[in-house]
């Protein structure tokens, strides 16, 4: 089936975005279901883009957009919870509540290609409640029968311009000439957000992947000490990175998690315990993935850094 209008849920997202602008070049129509539309207001500039102001959870709203379109990408993640049982109320909603709505609506409208983006490391018996929440979701999708030609994504880390792993600590590292690291050994394997799309586009147009559950990753392994010291070098910084233990670093992150729009969790510490690298090859369908050296300085490199900081002391100066 020739795919036309794909329904994006969690379009608004760094990946979504992403995807949005993809497939819009493409010529394909994208319908992107938002809660607040001024949240995704540079997509409305894409000609193929319509934003759908609605509730993803309201299976009415769902069944009227699904019918409208060949294809649905769920791209929904939150990071931070509560705590519950088994894994905490945000979680439970966008991680395994969402995805089993999907999964109705899209029965219901007769839609049948479902892409369903999930994380490396889920797993029900995983350390944290985010990793054990995504397994539930993945449990859902997979459950959902012959009638959905479904596709499951785990992506490592995703990085690229506007993320919040690496310009995370990008924005953190000039306030901290120590630099205290939960997690610091903890593995990581990061994929460019670009080959994420591409991944899910030639799933989408090539009709690939159906049945499966795929992971995506990038060419190399990391610390995450090591990422954080790449990218202070990368700004022009001299931050020295102290490893922190497990204990210090939960007492760290609990402390982290009072504040608004939280940089780090106890959960987030608990999914370090586990490495998050890929299985076997980084990307499927023979996909080459990108080198995070050959791609971070265009939007991490020191001079980036310096004309950021110049413009923050000119708009501190009330200076256009």
């Amino acid at each position: 089936m020739t795919v036309r209008t794909v329904v994006l849920v969690g379009g608004s997202g760094f990946i979504g975005s992403r995807l949005a602008q993809r497939l819009a070049s493409l010529d394909v129509r994208v319908l992107i279901l938002t809660r607040h539309a001024r949240h995704a207001a540079e997509l409305r500039l894409l000609p193929q883009v319509e934003l759908i102001e609605a509730d993803v959870l309201d299976a009415a709203q769902l069944t009227a957009v699904c019918a409208r379109a060949d294809a649905l990408v769920n791209l929904v993640g939150v990071l931070h919870s509560p705590a519950g049982d088994p894994y905490g109320p945000a979680f439970a909603r966008a991680h395994v509540e969402l995805p089993r709505q999907l999964v109705a609506a899209a029965r219901a409208a007769g839609l049948k290609r479902l892409i369903h983006i999930s994380a490396l490391g889920a797993d029900a018996g995983a350390p944290s409640a985010y990793q054990r929440s995504k397994a539930a979701g993945e449990a859902v999708i997979r459950t959902a029968g012959v009638d959905l030609d479904w596709t499951i994504f785990r992506p490592s880390v995703v990085f690229g311009p506007h993320d919040q792993f690496l310009n995370l600590f990008a924005r953190l590292l000039p306030f901290a000439p120590v630099f205290p690291l939960g997690g610091a050994q903890a593995g990581f394997q990061p994929v460019f957000v670009d080959d994420v799309v591409e991944a899910i586009c030639h799933a989408l147009f090539k009709h690939e992947g159906i049945g499966e559950v795929l992971e995506l990753a990038g060419p190399r392994r990391y610390t995450l000490a090591e990422l954080v010291r790449y990218v202070a070098r990368l700004s022009g910084r001299c931050s020295l990175v102290v490893p922190l233990p497990e204990p210090l670093a939960m007492l760290q992150a609990a402390c982290l998690e009072c504040l608004p729009g939280p940089l780090m969790s106890r959960d987030n510490v608990l999914s370090m315990r586990r490495d998050n690298f890929a299985s076997g090859a980084a990307l499927p369908f023979g996909l080459q993935p990108t080198v995070l050296e050959q791609v971070a300085p265009q939007w991490l490199g020191a001079p980036t850094a310096v004309r950021g900081r110049f413009n923050r002391l000119r708009q501190g100066a009330r200076r256009n």
